[in-house]
């Protein structure tokens, strides 16, 4: 294996602790999804990750700075909306299972959030000459695998520490999002 090809899954990995962190989250909350649904979040935060780096890579440097330095605002304002209103829900009196529903919507925007710097990386692949498509289908395959993984590894979590979980799974989201916006 060259030494690209051990850099690209490093960085794969490196990109998918994002997506598994929040996939980890919502399978402690959503207590009741489907194996398809899971499949879902899987195929969403991999599907981002394999596009962004391409999208990144044909962009190039114009509005590479612009991108850049938006990202992490909007990355932290989408994981921040979520967050709270998985807390909002969680204190709601009403102990309906609306929080337990999947949504498509919300696994969209939970791949974006996740997925903005692989923009930066498709720029920089561009900069050292590397190939985009295997480099992407390398962190799309690697973000598939940990989401999924994060779903099912969260479901354990969730059944030992109980339905309040959703708090501290909305406040996870919420520091992710800080990270995400500090650059950590």
């Amino acid at each position: 294996m060259s030494f690209n090809m051990i850099s690209t899954f490093l960085i794969a990995i490196a990109l998918a602790m994002d997506a598994f962190s929040v996939s980890m989250t919502k399978g402690f909350t959503q207590k009741h999804l489907k194996n398809s649904q899971i499949f879902y979040y899987g195929l969403f935060f991999g599907g981002f990750q394999f596009l962004m780096p391409i999208l990144g890579y044909f962009c190039g440097n114009v509005i590479a700075n612009i991108v850049k330095s938006l990202a992490p605002i909007i990355g932290f304002i989408l994981l921040l909306a979520i967050g709270i209103n998985m807390i909002r829900e969680s204190l709601s009196e009403d102990d309906d299972e609306t929080t337990d529903q999947f949504s498509f919507k919300e696994v969209t925007l939970l791949a974006i959030a996740t997925s903005i710097d692989a923009f930066a990386v498709g720029i920089t692949i561009a900069l050292i000459k590397d190939p985009i498509l295997l480099s992407s289908i390398i962190i799309g395959i690697v973000a598939f695998i940990f989401s999924i993984a994060g779903v099912f590894i969260g479901r354990k979590l969730g059944n030992y520490v109980g339905d309040k979980f959703q708090i501290l799974g909305g406040a996870i989201l919420i520091l992710i999002g800080i990270k995400i916006l500090l650059g950590f």
